[in-house]
């Protein structure tokens, strides 16, 4: 993680990027430096660094890459929302599928916008978000619009989705997956099921790859789509 020093003016509007492309990073931070109403406040190139970056002063506007080297960028926007209350966060990347656009919607992010543009035009996208505008790609705005379209749909076969996903887990990993829906750590699990530490991980990699997800967050938001927990 780097930090920039901030100046105070009061028409300024603050960035923090989360970006793992080290060239894209160092163009967009290029652009956002240059604009004379913008000042970068801080940059990160990983989940780990992201989550740590929010631990500064909150910034008035957070980019951030879905596709980090160590984890989700969902995970930064949720941390994101929850601690920089105030501040407009938009995702900026190459994953176009419906779930990690819903997902990073449902997360705290209130613009999409893929890398398939100049950077340059970043500095309006961020003016806008930055004014109370959700800019979203116009194939992410179709998706959406789908999504909502299709959702009588989904509803009238969510009972059918639940039974098909009743025997995606076993009965003992469902258990673990109740345990840490409820929050508890490994070795809390590991106490309550009896088993070793080392046991309950392995369960856990079993229920992350069985679930196509990377991290807690994702596992937890999965299984209540599928109807493996309960809301």
């Amino acid at each position: 993680m780097q930090t920039t020093n901030t100046n105070s003016e009061p028409f300024a509007i603050h960035v923090a990027i989360v970006e793992s492309d080290p060239t894209f990073l160092d163009a967009l931070s290029k652009v956002v430096q240059a604009a004379p109403d913008m000042r970068l406040t801080g940059v990160a190139g990983s989940r780990a660094a992201g989550l740590a970056l929010l631990d500064g002063a909150p910034a008035d506007v957070l980019l951030i890459d879905l596709g980090l080297p160590d984890g989700s960028g969902i995970d930064v926007i949720r941390a994101g929302a929850r601690k920089w209350a105030d501040c407009n966060i938009m995702v900026r990347t190459s994953v176009v599928d419906e779930t990690h656009v819903m997902r990073s919607i449902k997360a705290g992010a209130t613009g999409y916008l893929l890398k398939d543009g100049p950077v340059a035009g970043m500095v309006e996208e961020i003016r806008s978000l930055a004014s109370g505008g959700s800019p979203i790609s116009p194939i992410i705005a179709r998706q959406i619009l789908m999504h909502f379209r299709q959702g009588g749909t989904r509803r009238a076969a969510g009972k059918e989705l639940a039974a098909a996903s009743s025997s995606l887990l076993s009965a003992r990993e469902k258990e673990v997956l109740g345990f840490i829906t409820k929050g508890f750590t490994t070795k809390e699990i590991a106490k309550l099921l009896q088993l070793s530490q080392f046991t309950v991980r392995t369960f856990v990699r079993r229920i992350y790859s069985k679930l196509k997800v990377t991290s807690k967050a994702e596992a937890i938001f999965e299984a209540r789509t599928l109807g493996l927990v309960a809301d």
